[in-house]
Parts: structure tokens; C-alpha cells; sequence
């Protein structure tokens, strides 16, 4: 079995990077194709893996096909690649916005589809993925799907509709995360830290905090109490975040990214 991906940019070498890593594919039997010579030369020298400029080599030597390409890019990539589809080819698509019924629509009913959001943390191995399989794929082919999503993150299974929601929360979210680390290193550097060792104690925190949520099981509320000691430092911060409308700040900003996600899906 070999891995293909149509479109060699940032996240598809990502996700090449950690597959390789892991041990589920050796470079060589994985394949990409880009019409940009310098994609090439640079997916070739980062994972060392075949390249061309034929998408319909790629279909040629492999079983299973990411779809990396950009959303307006799928109508042309896909017309001239949907003559040469096999009945073993699996397509895992990262496209968004575009939906199994564009898809099957693009390719035909027949055709092997996993739609996948992933996002970007899977260029250091924690990406998050949410996977909807279309009616043709087989329950072994969908496990196939998560265990390549899962070599560099984290990947469940997850019902079409809510992958607008899923766009707004972990596509879109890693952006909220920096906007936070980027706003607690300017604290820091109010309070008079040096500007690298700033980014250096707001980024750990964070990701220490991420850390004990999905390790200890533990409410984030639960865990957020337990630092708030009564009279204390930790609860006045919240209390001037809550009066700045944090967590409201935080749920608009998903639903827009959401409502942006619902948008572009009429936008074909």
C-alpha cells in the first residue's frame, strides 16, 4: 500500500513528516504532486519522498490520496483526475468548505471519500482532525484514515454537520491560542520580562495547561479553581477577564469562524 498527496504545501509535508516519523510509510512509497517545481524540490529535500507534477502519476502508484490543495483549486484538480479513479482508491480530502455531496458531485457516487479538518499543530505532531467517511468507505478503510490522521496528532470520527463547528473551535482555534500567548507575553513584558523569555513562560503555560485537561480528565473549570485561592492573585486576574468579556470574546470569535466556515460552503 502506498500514501499519494495532490499538492505538496505547508500542511501536506506536515502531515507527510509525521507519518513517516511514526513508521507508517517510508518515504519512498509515498508520493506528491504539485505544478510548482519549487514545492517539489522542497517536499523532496524535507521528507525524501517521490514527486512529480502529474497528479495522475500519483493515482498511478498509490491507494490512498490526500486532497492538500486549496478549496477554489478541487473543481479543476478533480476533473482531471476523476477518469483514472480505481475502485481501491481511498481520497482524504482537507478541503474547507467542501463537502462529501461537492465531492461525490466532483468525482462521482462511487468514490471512496473521507473529509478531514485537521489543523495546524500537526506541523509539530498535535494536530487535532475530525474524519466523516462517506457511505462508500468501509469501516476497516475509515480506521485507515484515523491511523494516518493520529501519527500526527490526535483524530476521531466525527458527523458532517458539525465540521462547521469543528472549523471554528480546533481549525481556526490555534489562531485564538497565539492571539493569548501573544497578549500574556506583553503582560510579562509590562511587568518587566525580557521579550524572548516571555514567549517562553506564556507558551509553556499554555501548553502545560492544555496538558493537564486531557491527562488528568478534569473539568476546566475544576482546574481553574483549584489555582484560585480565596483573596488570592489568580482569582482577581479572572475577575478583571470576566468583566472584560473573555469568554464571551472567545465564543464570538469561534461562531464567526463558523459562520464564515457555513459561508463558504454556498460559495462553490
Amino acid at each position: 500500500m502506498k500514501l499519494g498527496f495532490i499538492g505538496c504545501g505547508v500542511m501536506a509535508n506536515a502531515m507527510m513528516g509525521g507519518i513517516i516519523k511514526a513508521g507508517l510509510y517510508k518515504p519512498e512509497d509515498i508520493w506528491g504532486a504539485d505544478p510548482f517545481e519549487g514545492s517539489r524540490e522542497k517536499t523532496k529535500a524535507q521528507n525524501g519522498i517521490n514527486v512529480t507534477a502529474d497528479n495522475k502519476e500519483v493515482l498511478d502508484n498509490c491507494d490512498t490520496i490526500f486532497l492538500t490543495i486549496k478549496p477554489q483549486y478541487f473543481g479543476d484538480v478533480i476533473s482531471g483526475i476523476k477518469d483514472d479513479v480505481k475502485p481501491n482508491h481511498l481520497f482524504i480530502s482537507i478541503g474547507a468548505g467542501r463537502t462529501l455531496e461537492y465531492l461525490e458531485e466532483q468525482f462521482g457516487e462511487n468514490v471512496k471519500i473521507v473529509r478531514v479538518m485537521p489543523n495546524t499543530p500537526a506541523q509539530v505532531g498535535e494536530g487535532m482532525a475530525a474524519a466523516c467517511p462517506n457511505k462508500n468507505v468501509t469501516e476497516e478503510e475509515a480506521q485507515r484514515a484515523i491511523e494516518i490522521l493520529s501519527s500526527f496528532g490526535k483524530a476521531e470520527i466525527m458527523p458532517e454537520n458539525l465540521f462547521d463547528i469543528v472549523t471554528g473551535v480546533s481549525g481556526s482555534g490555534p489562531a485564538y491560542v497565539f492571539m493569548f500567548i501573544e497578549a500574556l507575553a506583553d503582560a510579562a513584558v509590562v511587568g518587566g520580562m525580557p521579550r524572548n523569555k516571555a514567549y517562553t513562560f506564556a507558551a509553556q503555560t499554555v501548553l502545560g495547561s492544555a496538558k493537564m485537561v486531557l491527562e488528568t480528565g478534569k473539568h476546566p473549570g475544576e482546574l481553574k479553581d483549584m489555582v484560585c485561592s480565596p483573596a488570592g492573585t489568580t482569582i482577581a486576574g479572572v475577575r478583571e477577564l470576566e468583566a472584560a468579556g473573555f469568554r464571551t470574546a472567545v465564543i464570538e470569535g469561534v461562531m464567526a469562524a463558523t459562520d464564515k466556515s457555513i459561508e463558504m460552503q454556498s460559495a462553490k
